[in-house]
């Protein structure tokens, strides 16, 4: 890959800083140092033992091959079965470097523009404002700048049967977070629509369309866009999740609906070639995916974001952030980083690259933890040089925290348990139908002597109600999920004292049960 294009004379791959101390006296070159793969390797084993994480995997590139991939655990909990590098993860929000990818392939060919109009290729696209909409572009859809809010929305295609055409149309009933193109919110919704767009331009699926463009090319035999895949397939890493000192396997998840933002399921021997030809500037042997120049706008800030003073703590040579196409980008002991993470039911994974070096990491756990951040930097202090930090021990502690405060605001919903009450109204009276024009319907219903809530777009989202105080119910989930566990269901009473709205209270920090409108539609009143 052609870095630089003054100075005739410099050998390809030397790094800008290297360049200037050849011809500027006094200009300190920065180099990358020969790491100690085998101490790397004994730190990611010590690291895995002392997390609650069965299983990861590594992989290390450097200068166009593999240098290390190994994997550290087992499968499943309870399990003898290794994981490998060839061990299949699910990579979570890593897809969506995918999906800007197959965009700039089209951008490559003439056949979309950066800049053109979300609704030059899906007329029907809609949002919160009529502006807004007419106005989006597709490099807006791949910065986080379409002002809706982190994650709003994402109970649409959360364990839905809504198609992904489906789960955009209803995104025009979301409220915004913060003006159009003045913030950051990260919307898996946008990436949905990314996909819609290329499926309109290409005429080609988004699954169909990544694994012949990317997957086939680059060898990647092993990788697949569904959980419906895996069937038959070994060698495929359980999820898992941690609840109150215990790690217990979960279910795999359909993610197909959304697979343009986070349904890549993969092994780091796969993701390696994916990093190779990154750091090649889009090509690998001798096939080029997309040009220089497309990576280029790829991981150009189009959405800054701020060095908050806990950021600068944590990462003292760290002076700009933002978001790309795709990639999250940073500077770390003077190199551009980009980078990106990735979070699926029970699977967490980390994707980074140093372009200037030529460097690429990926870990795929099978957990939903902290320690592949951690373990990537860990890798970036061997090269990069400085003090070697412990990443690994300093964020355990942080993590355990996390935990702790996250069961707190579980607990707090069984704290308004008020025995001394009853509900306002005979138990059927809560019955019936209830739903909004954003996410659907759900129902009410008498079983066995008690309330049950079945969300309707989510076959699995049943729950048993059991009276908490007045016309409070606690939500006990039929199955166990891994972003969250009990809430609250309020029946909110009209001036006769009939049920009229039924408002969610699921405590967590990723999937927005408020946003539900759920109205009463048809049952009994009173």
């Amino acid at each position: 890959m052609r870095r630089h294009v003054w100075g005739a004379g410099l050998r390809r791959g030397v790094p800008l800083a290297a360049a200037l101390a050849l011809f500027v006296p006094g200009v300190h070159a920065l180099a990358a140092q020969q790491p100690d793969l085998a101490e790397l390797d004994a730190y990611f084993a010590r690291a895995q033992a002392a997390w609650p994480v069965p299983g990861l995997s590594v992989a290390i590139v450097k200068d166009g091959r593999i240098v290390l991939e190994k994997g550290y655990g087992v499968r499943a909990l309870g399990a003898s079965d290794p994981v490998d590098e060839h061990t299949l993860y699910a990579i979570a929000s890593n897809s969506k470097a995918f999906t800007a990818a197959a965009l700039a392939q089209l951008v490559d060919d003439g056949r979309l523009s950066w800049d053109d109009r979300v609704q030059d290729h899906l007329p029907w696209f809609r949002l919160y404002d009529p502006w807004v909409s007419d106005d989006m572009r597709i490099r807006d859809l791949l910065s986080h700048r379409s002002g809706l809010g982190t994650f709003s929305g994402d109970l649409l295609w959360y364990g839905t049967t809504y198609s992904a055409e489906e789960i955009v149309r209803r995104a025009r009933h979301l409220e915004p977070g913060f003006p159009f193109r003045a913030g950051y919110g990260y919307s898996n919704l946008m990436f949905i629509a990314a996909g819609e767009v290329l499926r309109a331009v290409s005429g080609e699926d988004w699954h169909d369309y990544v694994d012949k463009h990317f997957f086939r090319p680059l060898g990647m035999t092993r990788t697949v866009t569904s959980v419906r895949r895996l069937a038959g397939m070994e060698n495929v890493a359980t999820p898992h999740k941690y609840v109150r000192g215990e790690t217990r396997p979960i279910d795999w998840m359909v993610w197909d609906a959304m697979g343009a933002a986070g349904g890549i399921i993969s092994s780091v021997h796969d993701m390696a070639q994916w990093l190779i030809a990154q750091l090649q500037g889009g090509e690998k042997d001798g096939v080029r995916l997309f040009s220089e120049a497309q990576q280029r706008e790829m991981w150009r800030v189009h959405n800054p974001l701020a060095v908050t003073p806990a950021v600068q703590e944590r990462y003292p040579s760290t002076h700009f952030r933002g978001y790309g196409l795709g990639w999250s980008l940073a500077d770390y002991r003077g190199r551009k980083i980009v980078s990106h993470g990735g979070g699926y039911d029970g699977m967490f994974s980390q994707v980074v690259l140093v372009p200037e070096e030529r460097l690429g990491i990926v870990v795929l756990t099978n957990a939903m933890t902290g320690i592949a951040p951690a373990l990537t930097y860990r890798v970036l202090d061997a090269y990069l040089g400085g003090d070697a930090r412990d990443w690994s021990a300093e964020a355990l502690p942080r993590w355990w925290a996390s935990r702790e405060r996250f069961h707190a605001r579980q607990d707090s919903v069984l704290a308004l348990r008020d025995p001394t009450t009853s509900p306002s109204l005979p138990l059927e009276a809560y019955t019936g139908r209830y739903g909004g024009a954003m996410y659907g319907d759900a129902t009410v219903t008498m079983e066995g002597g008690g309330l049950v809530l079945r969300l309707l777009p989510a076959p699995d989202l049943v729950a048993d109600l059991e009276h908490l105080h007045h016309d409070t119910f606690l939500i006990r989930w039929r199955k166990e999920f891994a972003w969250f566990g009990e809430g609250t269901a309020h029946f909110v009473l009209d001036a006769l004292g009939s049920v009229e709205e039924v408002r969610l209270d699921v405590p967590n920090d990723d999937l927005w049960f408020h946003e539900l409108e759920l109205k009463r539609r048809i049952g009994n009143g009173r």
